[in-house]
């Protein structure tokens, strides 16, 4: 397949006028043009063409499952306008472009891993992969390239220390080594050497604390130790498996992950690995007796073959340069034959009879289990409940349906709650898989401490402003006629005012003989108290001594400004996928109307409280069901003192040591206030002596915080 960015119309207008602007843009960067493959002396070839000659062959790595191979192109783009290329073409399946910042990764999709040789030719990088299939990491017993794969380029000038280093267990018993780095373009080189697997920082500082040997033998992986140390200006890791395995490696922006996985062994496979790994062999026969040519291929392959004397037939074939096992297969498959493996001892039959003797087999041991002695077998469990697994192996789970028991129809288990035992009864190989079952699930449960942070910030602003306004006239009480002279005669008009909204003419009120209280306003608008604090006044008063008449006035105001942080942080420690709860507060009573008529007292709580399920995934990261209440004791109401209550509950993803926001709520009211008497209240200036005026801004914010901990034995509860 072929995919050239040169032919596009677009294409071709641009390359003529980037003939006149060449010397403007000589600085362009370089940029992928297309990319196509073709066989060669059956080999896969694969060319980059690019629109400028590359400095030096890129460092790329292979990838073992999925089979891949990546490429990285620092300083290039990708100038094809698409990001994936179906190929299509032998081994190769597509390519797929992805371009990080400043550099491009080309990776190749194939059908079988294999390895690969790149070289420049002008503006062409040209990509050769190798005849085979065999991938660039193999099995500890596969012969294997010492040479290094360069997975990641050193970008870095300066020496760099790395963070961390550590191992863990991931899944299908893989052994995983993490390494922390500084940043992302430390340069990375892993090679096998002989048993070993060698990983090579570039560029990189090993601090005095990770400079050490780790013996992770008991983790139960191919992985029994790994050493770091520093070897002049680069760290140097060796990692031991043992056994069969297989390797890969990975980088997530800073962290290297380097995993090795146990080889999966079928027995009845001839040789191990993916497909059909034999040694070729080319087989040319006319009308062969199928016997003797099983004899031909047991002389190739130096296997003991025991043929049934039901194995007859001739054959015709015709096979060049085929693995010696899909040979055997075939012929096996074309006579309707059968094959089962025990060591390097093949029987091969028609698959009728294996399937026959199968059976018998099967029914004799089924009547040599009903015949067999019985024993007993005592076993102490440490951390589970012996009457929860005689449940188990009885088929009395919970949950469960159509759940069977463990034990043979003879077989029987009692169990001692006050020394935690279990007694079983049964033949000897059941016993032996009871025990396989102990093994597993009598197991110290991982314990998580759960801390939750509650956060309640206040933020409260009021002003008030106000006035009062009144007037006096003495000359009822001190002689002459109180009031204002109207028109002609007697007529007056007398100023009168209100206090507490009740009507009153504006003298003085006699309250004991030589002492009273003047009561004066007619304009009564105070600042109002903010928060249960009063305002300050200021009051002012003109009078005629001779008139007898007084005019007062009083200001009044109050700015306060609260602000208030409450953090209530409940935490508790509680087992894996077992639900932990931690309450405080106040019970409050109240009345509560029964059947017959009559009153009783009950209570609700007002409390903080914090209930939560963990579950810790095979990953390390900690599932949690949450649910947190936050009350408080509110105003009184005439039934009963009223709860203000704060309630979130949800379910989290968390990683183990990581806090999370896991609910927020936020409340601001802005109020303005105003009170004035109609019309006079709107004159200018003046008008602020008939009116009170007041500000509010209230802000509440509640935050919810989650920090859950995997407790182990180095971990210290604080």
């Amino acid at each position: 397949m072929f995919i050239n960015a040169k032919t596009h119309p677009l294409r071709r207008a641009a390359l003529g006028l980037s003939l006149l602007v060449a010397p403007v843009l000589a600085w362009a960067q370089n940029a992928i043009q297309s990319i196509n493959s073709s066989q060669q002396s059956g080999a896969e070839v694969v060319r980059i063409e690019l629109s400028q000659p590359l400095a030096a062959v890129p460092s790329g790595f292979t990838i073992q499952s999925p089979p891949r191979i990546a490429i990285d192109l620092p300083g290039v783009t990708n100038a094809m306008g698409r990001s994936s290329i179906e190929l299509n073409q032998g081994n190769l399946r597509s390519a797929s472009v992805a371009q990080a910042g400043e550099r491009t990764r080309l990776v190749l999709n194939l059908k079988q891993a294999s390895n690969y040789t790149a070289q420049l030719q002008g503006k062409t990088l040209l990509l050769v992969l190798e005849n085979g299939g065999v991938a660039a990491a193999q099995s500890g017993t596969q012969a294997k390239s010492e040479q290094p794969v360069h997975f990641a380029e050193s970008m870095n000038r300066n020496q760099l220390a790395l963070k961390d280093v550590d191992f863990r267990r991931g899944q299908d018993n893989a052994g995983r080594v993490v390494v922390e780095l500084p940043n992302n373009q430390v340069g990375v080189d892993i090679r096998q050497q002989g048993q070993s697997l060698v990983v090579e920082f570039l560029r990189s500082t090993l601090p005095e604390n990770l400079r050490r040997r780790l013996d992770v033998t008991d983790f139960g992986t191919p992985v029994q130790t790994v050493t770091t140390s520093q070897s002049g200006d680069r760290v140097r890791m060796v990692v031991e498996p043992r056994g069969n395995w297989e390797h890969s490696a990975y980088q997530t922006d800073t962290q290297f992950v380097l995993e090795v996985r146990p080889q999966k062994q079928d027995p009845n496979k001839l040789v191990q690995g993916p497909g059909f790994q034999g040694e070729k062999l080319s087989l040319n026969f006319q009308n062969i007796e199928v016997r003797a040519l099983l004899q031909v291929i047991a002389d190739f392959t130096n296997f003991n073959v025991v043929t049934s004397d039901t194995v007859a037939g001739n054959v015709t074939l015709r096979l060049k340069d085929v693995p010696w096992d899909q040979a055997l297969d075939i012929i096996l498959q074309a006579k309707g034959l059968g094959m089962r493996k025990s060591g390097n001892v093949l029987w091969i039959a028609p698959k009728d009879e294996i399937a026959t003797k199968e059976k018998l087999d099967l029914e004799a041991k089924q009547q040599v289990t009903q015949l067999e002695p019985l024993r007993t077998q005592s076993f102490q469990l440490n951390y589970t409940k012996a009457e929860e697994v005689t449940k188990g192996l009885l088929g009395q789970t919970g949950g469960i349906s159509n759940a069977k028991p463990m034990l043979t129809p003879r077989g029987s288990v009692i169990f001692e709650a006050r020394t935690n035992q279990i007694f079983v009864t049964d033949i000897p190989s059941k016993l032996e898989e009871v025990q396989q079952l102990i093994s597993k699930i009598d197991i110290p449960v991982r314990q998580v401490m759960i801390e939750a942070r509650i956060v309640e910030a206040n933020d409260n602003f009021g002003r008030q402003l106000g006035v009062r306004l009144g007037s006096a006239d003495l000359r009822g009480i001190r002689g002459g006629t109180p009031g204002w002279g109207v028109g002609s005669g007697d007529s007056r008009v007398a100023v009168t005012g209100t206090y507490m909204g009740v009507g009153e003419q504006t003298v003085q009120a006699e309250k004991t003989g030589g002492s009273y209280v003047p009561n004066t306003y007619f304009v009564n608008l105070p600042a109002q108290a903010v928060s249960g604090t009063n305002p300050a006044s200021f009051a002012l008063s003109l009078f005629s001594s001779s008139a007898n008449r007084f005019l007062n006035l009083e200001l009044s105001a109050l700015e306060a400004d609260r602000k208030g942080k409450v953090v209530s942080s409940p935490r508790v420690i509680t087992a894996d996928q077992v639900k932990a709860l931690i309450e405080q507060g106040t019970e409050l009573p109240y009345q509560v109307a029964t059947s017959s008529g009559a009153t009783s007292i009950a209570w609700r709580k007002a409390n903080l409280k914090l209930e939560v399920t963990p579950q810790i995934t095979p990953e390390g990261n900690i599932i949690l069901d949450v649910d947190i209440n936050k009350d408080s004791v509110g105003q009184t109401t005439p039934a009963g003192l009223a709860i203000n209550t704060k309630h979130v509950q949800t379910q989290v993803l968390i990683e183990n040591g990581g806090t999370v926001v896991i609910g927020g709520i936020f409340e601001q009211e802005e109020r303005d206030e105003e009170s004035k008497v109609p019309l006079l209240g709107d004159v200018p200036v003046l008008g602020h002596l008939f009116k009170t005026k007041g500000r509010v801004a209230d802000k509440t914010e509640l935050l919810v915080f989650l920090t859950p901990r995997v407790i182990s034995d180095r971990t210290a509860v604080r």
